[in-house]
């Protein structure tokens, strides 16, 4: 059923819960393949670079974020691959999913109460607003 899974991950631990969901969808589904997309903001590359002073630094905490979630799409022995993207994370995950026809979009919530979300918005939100595909949120 869904045969492309694009799962938006940023190394939370709500990312982490809506990696299972995206194993276990995956686990169903013979043929199918997640795609692991970890979005680089550039208001948080900035921080980033000053926390890690040398570029091979940066690069190796990008990495480590999404690394449990290559480590747990390992173990069930589904398929997948990692995108590392530039840009405002919504939209960049919502161009990403619908340049690619995916079948489902798989993020986590943050979580923010009411107030915050109808002042800010969510990147979930967003996503969901505007993926031409179903948008699972996981809490």
């Amino acid at each position: 059923m869904y045969n492309k899974i694009v799962l938006a991950t940023d190394g939370s631990e709500h990312s982490r819960r809506a990696t299972e969901n995206a194993v276990h969808i995956a686990s169903c589904t013979e043929g199918s393949k997640i795609e692991i997309v970890y979005v680089v903001d550039a208001t948080h590359a900035k921080s980033d670079v000053l926390s890690n002073w040398n570029s091979v630094d940066v690069n190796d905490t990008r990495k480590a974020r999404v690394r449990e979630v290559e480590e747990m799409a390992k173990q069930a022995r589904v398929n997948y691959e990692v995108k590392i993207l530039h840009g405002e994370p919504g939209p960049t995950i919502v161009d990403y999913a619908n340049r690619n026809k995916a079948d489902v979009v798989i993020i986590g919530s943050r979580g923010l109460n009411g107030l915050q979300e109808f002042v800010l918005g969510s990147v979930s939100h967003k996503v969901a607003k505007r993926a031409n595909c179903p948008v699972l949120i996981v809490k």
